[in-house]
């Protein structure tokens, strides 16, 4: 079993985004599979959680022979997800339309007070105030901050390159070739989604846990 920090997060390299092929998840699912076939992993299962699940399910499309089983977590792929978010419910996902914006603006406003901005999603994703320890909310906090500009790069990507190797695979008619699991909170029912039935998952066969 390997866990790693995606490219650009956590302790991971944080390479400049010279061009959009850098963050893109394409580029970040090559460095998952290399990863694992240097552990000595030719094949392995693959679960990611949100910002993970979307390089999961790109490594699942281009390394078929690699990926066996994927679960997919908390997140829909980049295609449904940018079909539904409309209207009120979309202000859920307003970073997601500051950080698709041109280099410069995003990466200034978010450095500007990087623990706000981060920590405002630490706030949102408890009930309970004191779920997540001090000392982690405060490293989660520091590596965060440290990584602004990567962040929003792979942010970024989402709304660009990455849709249109969505577009491409769903035109093609792509299709996951191992069991998938996908969960995720009721969330997917407020923004008016389902995310097992949407067509953005073409797997045979998949489960789906709610």
């Amino acid at each position: 079993m390997f866990c790693p920090d995606l490219r650009g997060y956590g302790a991971s390299d944080k390479p400049a985004a010279t061009d959009p092929e850098v963050y893109a998840k394409r580029t970040m699912a090559a460095d998952i599979v290399t990863l694992a076939a240097s552990l000595g992993h030719e094949r392995c299962a693959l679960v990611g959680h949100d910002r993970g699940a979307l390089v999961a399910f790109r490594a699942a499309l281009d390394h078929p022979e690699t990926i066996t089983h994927l679960g997919i977590l908390d997140i829909v792929p980049m295609l449904g997800m940018w079909n539904v978010m409309r209207g009120v419910s979309a202000a859920v996902g307003c970073h997601l339309y500051l950080v698709a914006q041109p280099p410069g603006l995003p990466e200034a406003m978010i450095a500007g007070n990087a623990d706000a901005f981060f920590g405002s999603f630490l706030g949102a994703w408890a009930n309970d105030p004191t779920a997540m320890p001090a000392d982690v909310r405060a490293e989660y906090l520091r590596a965060s901050g440290a990584a602004v500009t990567s962040v929003v790069a792979d942010y970024r990507a989402s709304a660009d390159i990455d849709v249109t190797h969505d577009q491409a695979d769903l035109d093609a008619g792509s299709q996951l070739a191992m069991p998938v699991t996908v969960m995720q909170q009721d969330w997917g029912a407020q923004l008016g989604f389902d995310a097992a039935g949407m067509s953005e998952y073409p797997a045979v066969p998949a489960t789906a846990v709610g």
